[in-house]
């Protein structure tokens, strides 16, 4: 199993790219592969796929500026395994 967090700027098109490549990938049934920033990981989402979706804005009086964010998750279960050496073996 894979784990990738990373974070670039991109222009609002390229993030719109970006979701538009996952979309498809999460319609096809398979594999999916997230790249960001030179970091590659690919996982296979089972159904049902919990969909989360979180926004915020974080400002205080007298600031000029407002950090905004849009986050979302995507959860989904698969069966675990214990290998032989005592690791967890998450099957794709």
């Amino acid at each position: 199993m894979g784990e990738l967090e990373t974070e670039e700027q991109r222009s609002r098109s390229e993030v719109a790219d970006y979701f538009h490549e996952l979309a498809d990938q999460l319609d096809a049934d398979g594999d999916v592969t997230l790249e960001l920033g030179g970091t590659t990981v690919a996982m296979n989402p089972a159904e049902p796929i919990t969909f989360k979706l979180e926004s915020e804005s974080d400002w205080s009086e007298g600031e000029t500026e407002a950090k905004q964010s849009i986050e979302f998750e995507l959860v989904w279960w698969r069966e675990a395994h214990t290998a032989d050496e005592g690791t967890l073996d998450i099957r794709e």
